[in-house]
């Protein structure tokens, strides 16, 4: 029997051939600044690692390049808010949908910021340890879930219980914002976990009973010693000094607007945003490659108080990116049709149907699977299903974006069973069809490696990481 590579080789080439002379290398795009890494030294960025997001400097590239003045941006993926806080300092005004409760809290504790006195802060951190040595007894804050259970150290899980039950007691509600958002930054580095794509990874001092080779995170800090590096990073970054390009407070050479944040998936908010109201889109998606946010921030999510039901839900809310994700297409049907635009669900399903590059991704993948040449059966629904849902999003930012506005949006291309699933292309043509002129994919000069399991079976090859730049006909 021929391989799946020999019976369908053409239809995501003729896709490549057409879009060949909008692929150029971005030499002065690397992968830290699409990436969280250029944030981590960065003041006020720094603070939380949201190891999913992009670097500021790349908002501020496109921003700044491809538009003459301010107006108005939107991030339909927004994250910990790094597009909206970028876009405000340059005086535009940030709009931005999340789903996860760790992405909204995030951005509403550095707009706590704003109201806080730097003196009154830095007087606070400094009281701090004094006033929780008088904290003698205590209830239980931090409710541990399944995928979360025995994260800390016995020592630790009480000082973090003591210090939640001190903050209910401070007046200052931005304050008391601030700490809890500094104890919420610090939970990966306090405990056995630590952030590994697709799940967390367990060091071998917790008490799990852990398979396969042991971990070892290395030096786990206590509580009082990561607290006290985080609110001295805090108010050092707050200093005068450091203020001339991130000034939370307004006082740089743009006018400030705040920020507007709507907590849900973009599948539901975008339909319900005006017609081109927006200038400019910078997002990046979740990308398909099955990694399971509600995993990775699991600490994250019950320090702000997820409970087992509220996680599964946020995992099936999100964009199809896991093999766990089941299908939206009755569940987008009702909502079109709950909002009188059942045309628009029509319309985006036949897009979708109708791209031959992406009907041979999902051929491909079901006779892989027929050959039992994935590691997950169920990574054909997940692929079908991201770029569905996708369709139906770019469908809803072309609607949105006014004519002459931009949409740039960061994506990885994936591969399943030795086959590149062509994201950039496919999502293009997708963006072609609804409006969008494509005027560049800016390809990585160094691309995203083969997994160890993939290396193996087809050898060390890159895939292409990409920044789309489309811009509204």
């Amino acid at each position: 029997m021929r391989q799946a590579t020999e019976i369908f080789p053409t239809e995501r080439q003729k896709l490549y051939d057409r879009f060949a002379d909008r692929l150029e290398t971005a030499f002065n795009l690397s992968r830290r600044v699409v990436s969280f890494q250029a944030n981590k030294d960065e003041p006020i960025y720094r603070w939380f690692k949201y190891k999913e997001g992009f670097s500021s400097d790349l908002v501020r590239h496109f921003l700044t390049s491809y538009s003459k003045k301010p107006g108005k941006v939107l991030d339909p993926f927004a994250g910990v808010g790094t597009t909206l806080f970028a876009a405000q300092e340059l005086g535009w005004e940030s709009y931005g949908i999340e789903l996860l409760p760790v992405g909204v809290f995030a951005i509403e504790a550095r707009q706590a910021f704003n109201n806080i006195e730097q003196e009154e802060l830095k007087q606070s951190a400094g009281d701090l340890w004094t006033e929780l040595k008088k904290i003698e007894s205590y209830e239980t804050y931090f409710h541990h879930i399944s995928i979360s259970r025995d994260a800390f150290p016995d020592d630790t899980e009480i000082a973090l219980n003591k210090f939640l039950a001190y903050c209910d007691t401070i007046k200052n509600k931005n304050i008391q914002t601030v700490f809890r958002f500094a104890a919420f930054s610090v939970l990966e580095e306090i405990s056995y976990t630590r952030k590994d794509g697709q799940y967390l990874r367990w060091d071998y001092r917790s008490k799990r009973d852990l398979a396969g080779k042991p971990f070892n995170k290395g030096k786990i800090r206590t509580f009082e010693q990561a607290m006290k590096h985080k609110l001295s990073e805090i108010v050092a970054d707050l200093l005068p000094q450091n203020n001339s390009l991130f000034d939370l407070n307004g006082s740089n050479e743009h006018e400030q607007h705040p920020i507007k944040v709507t907590q849900g998936s973009c599948l539901e908010e975008l339909p319900n945003l005006q017609d081109a109201f927006f200038d400019f889109i910078v997002t990046s998606p979740p990308y398909c490659n099955r990694y399971d946010y509600t995993r990775t921030y699991a600490l994250e999510l019950v320090f702000l108080g997820c409970d087992n039901d509220r996680v599964r839900n946020l995992r099936q809310e999100l964009l199809s990116c896991t093999v766990e994700n089941k299908e939206k297409i009755d569940y987008l049907n009702q909502l079109y049709l709950s909002i009188g635009r059942q045309g628009t669900y029509d319309h985006v399903l036949n897009v979708y149907n109708s791209s031959a590059a992406m009907s041979e991704v999902n051929s491909v993948l079901d006779e892989l699977n027929k050959l039992d040449k994935l590691n997950n059966n169920n990574i054909p629904r997940m692929v079908k299903n991201y770029f569905l849902e996708l369709c139906f999003v770019i469908y809803e930012i072309a609607r949105i974006t006014k004519s002459g506005g931009y949409c740039v949006m960061v994506n990885d291309n994936v591969r399943y069973g030795g086959e590149e699933i062509p994201v950039d292309l496919i999502l293009s043509e997708f963006a072609e069809q609804f409006g969008f002129d494509i005027k560049k994919i800016f390809v990585l000069p160094r691309g995203k490696g083969n997994s160890s399991q993939q290396m193996g079976n087809y050898g060390r090859t890159e895939i292409r990481k990409c920044v789309y730049l489309w811009q509204k006909r």
